[in-house]
């Protein structure tokens, strides 16, 4: 998953909201020991010193402040609460990992100058500021059901998690995909359930379908099946563009309980392209066309 932008650019209320397991993750000590322990569970053995790991715990505080003040920013003085809780129970650093260089980047964490880091296989951990943007978009609630396409790092799932009842991600790259899975379990976070195959198809095994689907790369339209596992009343966060260009915006769909399905363009930007059946099939008939309304005004300075 790449999401490129500043913001969107390549890059009592609260506890109540999360899940039980999220508090319980919360109040469980996050040491030096604890990460390595993890991190091994994980099957990415590796080591840190103490000064290191106690360096990057001292950037988080900031980090958080920066999030906060971003999310005000960008929804009219509104940092959702469930959104920076589930941001300071996660431990950003146990997926700064490359996956193709076998290389620990937990150094990287919490970085001044948030920006996208490299997981190999050509996707990345996006930017902590754009991970922000696209969770309070999907206006999270902690009954909801939630898909998403490309877990790239499975940092925006497992934030996602915090709130949500139950969390779906799909991984098109197999050695990617295969590894991140087993990330999830060493946190104690059990409502994650990912799976390699296209997202383009979706999860149409999940019955019920999906309050939110997210989808982290660019298409270059709304993959039928996506809009097919969308509950009514539930919302479609969705990057739409050509590949490798710049010109791609952030699309909101919406579905009415009567099946509508009604259109937002929000801001620009860059992202990795969809690819598998996207790459291949001719736009189908019928899909939903995207609303020309005017966008949301992209901040002035660009996150790398």
């Amino acid at each position: 998953m790449t999401l490129s932008r500043r913001p969107l650019l390549l890059g009592a209320l609260g506890a109540l909201a999360a899940p039980p397991l999220a508090r319980a993750q919360s109040s469980t000590a996050w040491t030096r020991d604890a990460y390595l322990a993890a991190m091994r569970a994980s099957g990415r053995e590796t080591n840190i010193s103490e000064q290191t790991f106690a360096a990057i715990q001292a950037r988080k505080p900031a980090a958080m402040r920066r999030i906060e003040s971003y999310l005000k920013s960008r929804f009219n003085g509104e940092a959702d609460p469930a959104v920076l809780r589930a941001f300071e129970t996660l431990p950003r650093e146990y997926f700064h990992w490359n996956y193709e260089g076998r290389a620990n980047g937990a150094v990287n964490a919490y970085e001044t100058d948030p920006k996208p880091w490299g997981l190999g296989y050509g996707s990345a951990l996006s930017d902590y500021l754009g991970q922000a943007y696209m969770t309070q978009v999907c206006a999270p609630k902690p009954e909801h059901v939630v898909l998403e396409i490309g877990t790239g790092s499975g940092y925006q799932s497992a934030l996602l998690s915090r709130i949500v009842a139950k969390q779906y991600s799909i991984e098109i790259i197999n050695p990617l995909g295969s590894a991140v899975r087993h990330i999830f379990a060493p946190l104690g976070y059990s409502n994650v359930e990912t799976r390699v195959g296209d997202g383009f198809f979706g999860w149409p095994e999940v019955q019920g379908g999906f309050d939110t689907i997210i989808v982290t790369c660019a298409a270059q339209y709304v993959p039928p099946a996506l809009i097919q596992q969308l509950k009514p009343g539930g919302r479609l966060v969705i990057p739409i563009g050509q590949p490798f260009r710049r010109g791609q915006f952030l699309y909101i769909y919406t579905k009415d309980e009567d099946g509508r399905v009604r259109s937002r363009k929000d801001v620009g930007v860059y992202f990795i392209p969809m690819t598998g059946a996207m790459m291949n099939r001719p736009r189908p008939q019928g899909t939903p066309n995207p609303e020309p309304a005017a966008p949301t005004p992209a901040p002035a300075q660009p996150a790398g």
